[in-house]
């Protein structure tokens, strides 16, 4: 975990970086409301320790200059300002948390590890695998084994469903309501001639299949 802590505070600052050190925790550290949003923004930290009375740039002002600048790291609040409207007016700015001094190290910690649980939880998933195929969904590059396998957008769409179902039975239906976003049936053979094209691409060169028919069911991503 990699953390910055914006706090004037000399002794609090000793304190928190010693005993984040501790926990396996590296820290950088700015005194300044200014320098401290000048390292925020050019950073990639897991989470921001930030005070709210800074001198240069107060810490709220940090707060929302960050996120107008669509900046989402976490952002635990550290303050002696610990009146109901002083939390919710830290936490409207754009917080994700809210600690009051004096506070027990342990706590801390404890809030910015759920902190870090909860930003797991909602980052997007960009990449999707079963066995040793890959697909990126940010760069839209598909791999098995390492190797590149060029797909048209049909095909990488369907592919991509079939992933995020894989080890379930996908059916006719259920492909051509979200893959093709048809609500009918067109009578056309439109699924099997997607779907031998791309088991050509990502089976036909590899030892062990992944593309399964289920006879009367649909298809199935599945590994051995």
């Amino acid at each position: 975990m990699r953390v910055l802590l914006i706090e004037d505070d000399r002794h609090v600052a000793d304190y928190l970086r010693k005993a984040l050190g501790e926990v396996g925790t590296l820290t950088d550290y700015a005194a300044d409301g200014r320098e401290g949003l000048l390292m925020a923004a050019s950073g990639d930290y897991d989470a921001l320790i930030l005070d709210r009375m800074l001198p240069g740039l107060d810490g709220l002002g940090i707060l929302r200059t960050l996120r107008a600048a669509g900046n989402q790291t976490p952002v635990l609040i550290l303050s002696a300002l610990g009146e109901v409207d002083d939390r919710v007016e830290g936490l409207r700015a754009g917080g994700d948390d809210y600690l009051v001094k004096p506070f027990a190290f342990s706590e801390l910690h404890a809030r910015l590890e759920a902190l870090l649980r909860r930003g797991a939880a909602d980052a997007p998933e960009t990449r999707l695998r079963i066995g040793d195929l890959e697909m990126d969904l940010l760069k839209r590059e598909v791999t098995r084994a390492g190797h590149p396998i060029a797909l048209q957008p049909r095909e990488f769409r369907l592919l991509e469903y079939l992933l995020r179902h894989a080890g379930q039975v996908v059916t006719r239906t259920m492909l051509l309501e979200q893959v093709w976003d048809y609500h009918f049936d067109p009578q056309t053979n439109i699924i099997d001639v997607h779907i031998s094209r791309l088991r050509g691409k990502i089976d036909r060169d590899f030892e062990t299949p992944l593309l399964h028919t289920v006879r009367g069911a649909g298809y199935m991503l599945r590994a051995p």
